[in-house]
């Protein structure tokens, strides 16, 4: 799923085929006119059942361009070795690419860079997604809060003239299963839940800053419980 940077209440009408049940809409301050080089973006699912279908994601755009990339996690069933999240780290920027064994060409059947990795981790932990960059070379990480244990989730290179991250963007919660499936109704979702804090940056004019988050319930209102928590956005599914 991508969202450009446009008026959050037609974004669900303009992406009938990547259903956001929750969008996620977050700003940073005194971001420099060239873009950020770094952000962090705090995510807890805890409550999540260990199953695959649901996606929590933050977007971000890029100076300069028009097209966006995201970070996020998806649930995934308990291994042998124990519980799984899977990570994801994509581009639609076109010209994109990567030499990452996480990455692969392409993103929702478009231009970009797809990166994604499974791996161990702790659930009942807050995970910080941090994205950073080295000149036009961007990566994404997944790192525990709480033991700093971090997994590279992969790297990609923007085209020439790529700026910075832009100060604001829409992130979202999606369940994935339901994208082209006309059958699926509300009433089918499978009840999960999942916090979203408030941004970081290391790198905006005035060094490191928390920037704003809110939140909004586009479909399936009835089944979705949104509040403020913690200074985050919390989303329950039922």
């Amino acid at each position: 799923m991508k969202f450009l940077p446009i008026v959050l209440t037609v974004l669900a009408s303009l992406i009938p085929s990547c259903m956001a049940l929750c969008d996620i809409s977050w700003n940073i301050p005194d971001v420099p006119s060239e873009g950020l080089t770094d952000i962090t973006f705090p995510i807890n699912i805890a409550n999540a059942p260990h199953t695959a279908g649901y996606y929590f994601a933050q977007q971000f755009g890029f100076v300069g361009l028009a097209d966006v990339g995201y970070i996020g996690l998806q649930p995934r069933p308990d291994s042998d070795s124990g519980s799984t999240m899977h990570g994801v780290f994509s581009s639609f920027v076109s010209g994109a690419t990567s030499t990452d064994d996480n990455c692969s060409n392409g993103a929702d059947g478009g231009d970009g860079v797809s990166c994604a990795v499974d791996f161990l981790a702790s659930y009942s932990d807050t995970w910080n997604l941090v994205v950073t960059s080295d000149g036009n070379t961007w990566s994404g990480a997944a790192v525990d809060s709480s033991s700093g244990v971090q997994q590279n989730i992969g790297t990609y290179t923007l085209p020439a003239g790529a700026g910075g991250i832009q100060s604001s963007q829409v992130g979202f919660v999606e369940y994935y299963p339901w994208n082209g499936n006309s059958t699926f109704t509300c009433a089918d979702l499978p009840s999960t839940k999942g916090t979203f804090y408030p941004p970081t940056t290391q790198s905006s004019s005035n060094g490191a800053v928390t920037g704003d988050i809110s939140g909004s319930v586009d479909n399936c209102q009835s089944y979705i419980t949104q509040q403020s928590i913690s200074g985050g956005v919390d989303f329950s599914i039922s």
